[in-house]
């Protein structure tokens, strides 16, 4: 059974959207507990311990919500799960918001003038080509 160009458009932004929720809900609580590459090196190089009391991140507005890798006031079994499904919603939210901003939609495109209304070429055009 073929679907519909749009169907199939929503069908593979459905798949990709499900395939980032599981990875963001399931398999999140399974990542390591080892440092990342960035704490590892700052503990490798000794300047872990130089952070300043309270950088500039934390004044972001996000803050308040977000704890490293968790939500906060949620309890800790399904914070780490649950933030993974939240970024993941902000970051589809504002790629879907950027695409619908930046790209124009098909009635906003002029058609060619060579295209007539049928879809079919001119056919003068092909005389003494071929």
């Amino acid at each position: 059974m073929k679907l519909p160009t749009s169907q199939k458009t929503i069908a593979f932004w459905l798949t990709g959207l499900g395939a980032a929720f599981f990875l963001a809900g399931i398999v999140s609580p399974f990542a390591s507990p080892n440092p990342d590459g960035l704490d590892r090196v700052s503990q490798d190089q000794g300047f872990d311990t130089k952070a300043q009391e309270n950088p500039p991140a934390h004044q972001l507005p996000f803050y308040a919500i977000f704890d490293e890798y968790a939500l906060r006031g949620v309890p800790e079994p399904i914070a780490t799960p649950l933030a993974g499904i939240v970024g993941t919603l902000v970051v589809f939210g504002m790629t879907w918001g950027m695409g619908k901003l930046l790209v124009k939609s098909p009635q906003e495109i002029p058609i060619p003038q060579a295209i007539e209304s049928d879809g079919s070429r001119d056919d003068r055009h092909r005389e003494g080509r071929e």
